[in-house]
């Protein structure tokens, strides 16, 4: 391991504010609105919130999508299995969400992924019925991404050396698109703070602030120091995820349930060689299991069970990493597939609407409850369309009684609907200027500078100046990964990176590489260490 001067941090544009001056502002004054947590749908409401001209405050007890939302599949989509329920609108909704993120808004972190559907001798599904859907689901996305089609198990197996080729009838195609969902929250935070909004991670809501019977604001504790204080807002948000009941009760003790909950687990592997496209293989009528080239890992999964314990305790068990590689074992050969290769495994919670039936039929969808005290509590959604999300309860958010947000926001119909995310770039660009035009001293090889276009876009220039001003930031934090020193300063100082796993989970790649040894941690704790006061 080499040693690294020891560095001093100076806050700039979008974490310029310490922890104790960002609690003071949060304490100090009243917020029209408050937003505790920090996932899928709270940064989305938090951003467009902002961009509206409200006063925003957003806080989350963990690390910004510390939780499911960066536990999902990785993937920007379509919803191909919603075509089986006929619910055609709703895949092409999800078809042009995804093609403005990949346009427009999120270009350099969502890339597109041909997916292959093998279909086997007695498998729950034909080869005329799987390509009679790819092709509907490929139109729908006004044929964006290729037109669906079938072709030969020869063909599939040149493109996917892993792929199981007994009993192969066929391989019907599609397109759709990936993404890291933890570099997506922290770009979209970024996003809220440069709007105006601010935030504060690992800040624990203890309880709810209350005047004239109705929510006014959080009683919160910071969990790196155990300071407490309080927020008062005009209007609180709940958007906890799995905890989103927790919450609800301490506004009224005798809320009754709104949702339950699906955990989802994932199996991270290396590869033995290259992928050239996705794998969905139908389990059974309901269920596709996944196998995904992702972060140059092949990633799988994933499981869809009944959730009832405490959600800060999910995990992915030995039992849900059998389940994963027996059920990819359907279309992936076994040396591929060896417990040897795997680097990490993890599971999220999906919180589904209450009702009946099993959890892998529940419908996918938003729900949403007003409480008697006036908190607005929303939960469910997807990375997919969460600007869509987020633009919906922001209306709903002004409609409330008691509450006339309308009066100071500007409506979200004249809100840009295609506004970018920070770093916006063509990676290829960007990657391509990382090595020709780079500063003076900085030393970037091929794969670095491309794991930064594709993670930071053009912010990677603000990394590769780092380097500049200290050539050992520019060395890798381990030897079989593409991260390099400087974007753990960069995490610190720019992305509210408080914690080694704040870094090494979601800032980096690291963990899910299995690259998490204890020297790269250590040192990660040690430069976190060196953070301005």
């Amino acid at each position: 391991m080499n040693t690294l001067p020891a560095l001093g941090a100076h806050p700039t544009a979008g974490a310029d504010l310490g922890r104790a001056e960002t609690r003071e502002v949060l304490a100090g004054a009243t917020f029209d609105l408050l937003v505790v947590g920090g996932g899928i749908l709270g940064t989305s409401v938090a951003w467009h919130a902002a961009q509206s001209g409200l006063r925003v405050a957003m806080v989350d007890a963990g690390d910004f999508a510390g939780a499911t939302s960066s536990a999902s599949s990785k993937l920007v989509h379509g919803g191909l299995r919603y075509l089986q329920t006929g619910a055609v609108k709703l895949v092409a909704e999800n078809h042009h969400e995804r093609r403005v993120l990949a346009r427009d808004v999120a270009p350099h972190l969502v890339n597109p992924l041909t997916f292959y559907l093998p279909v086997y001798k007695g498998g729950p599904h034909g080869a005329a019925k799987l390509g009679a859907g790819v092709f509907a689901y490929s139109a729908l996305s006004a044929f964006g991404d290729g037109v669906g089609r079938v072709i030969s198990p020869a063909k599939a197996a040149a493109d996917n050396p892993g792929l199981r080729t007994e009993n192969l009838k066929a391989v019907a195609v599609y397109g759709d698109h990936q993404m890291n969902d933890a570099r997506m929250a922290v770009m979209t935070v970024r996003a809220a703070v440069e709007a105006g909004a601010v935030v504060l991670n690992h800040a624990e809501v203890t309880g709810l602030r209350f005047n004239r019977g109705r929510v006014s604001g959080a009683e919160l504790k910071d969990r790196l120091d155990g300071t407490e204080f309080g927020v008062n807002a005009r209007l609180v948000l709940n958007a906890t995820g799995p905890w989103v009941d927790h919450l609800r009760r301490m506004e009224h003790a005798g809320a009754a349930p709104s949702i339950r909950l699906s955990k989802g687990a994932h199996v991270v592997l290396r590869r033995k060689a290259p992928w050239r496209a996705a794998m969905a293989t139908p389990v059974d009528k309901y269920r596709i299991t996944f196998a995904l080239p992702w972060e140059d890992q092949l990633m799988l999964g994933t499981t869809d069970e009944v959730y009832e314990g405490d959600p800060a305790d999910v995990r992915a068990t030995e039992a849900d990493i059998d389940q994963i590689l027996d059920e990819a074992a359907f279309s992936i050969s076994d040396d591929h597939l060896s417990r040897d290769l795997i680097t990490y495994a993890f599971a999220g919670l999906r919180v589904l609407p209450g009702g009946p039936g099993g959890v892998e039929s529940a419908k996918r969808e938003t729900v949403v409850s007003e409480g008697r005290g006036g908190m607005l509590s929303v939960a469910g959604g997807k990375w997919t369309t969460y600007r869509h999300i987020g633009r919906t309860v922001l209306k709903r958010l002004a409609t409330l009684p008691g509450a006339p947000l309308s009066d100071d926001m500007q409506p979200v119909s004249l809100l840009p609907r295609r506004l970018p995310l920070p770093g916006v770039a063509n990676p290829s660009a960007v990657a391509h200027r990382l090595l020709v035009d780079r500063e003076p001293g900085a030393r970037l090889d091929p794969r670095t500078a491309r794991h930064l276009a594709t993670h930071y876009g053009s912010l990677s220039f603000e990394i590769a100046r780092l380097v500049a001003e200290d050539p050992a930031l520019g060395e890798r934090v381990h030897p079989d990964g593409p991260e390099i020193w400087a974007q753990v300063v960069y995490a610190r100082d720019h992305e509210w990176a408080y914690t080694a796993d704040d870094v090494l989970r979601r800032r980096t790649t690291l963990t899910v590489r299995g690259l998490d040894t204890p020297e790269v941690r250590a040192r990660v704790t040690e430069l976190l260490g060196d953070r301005a006061s």
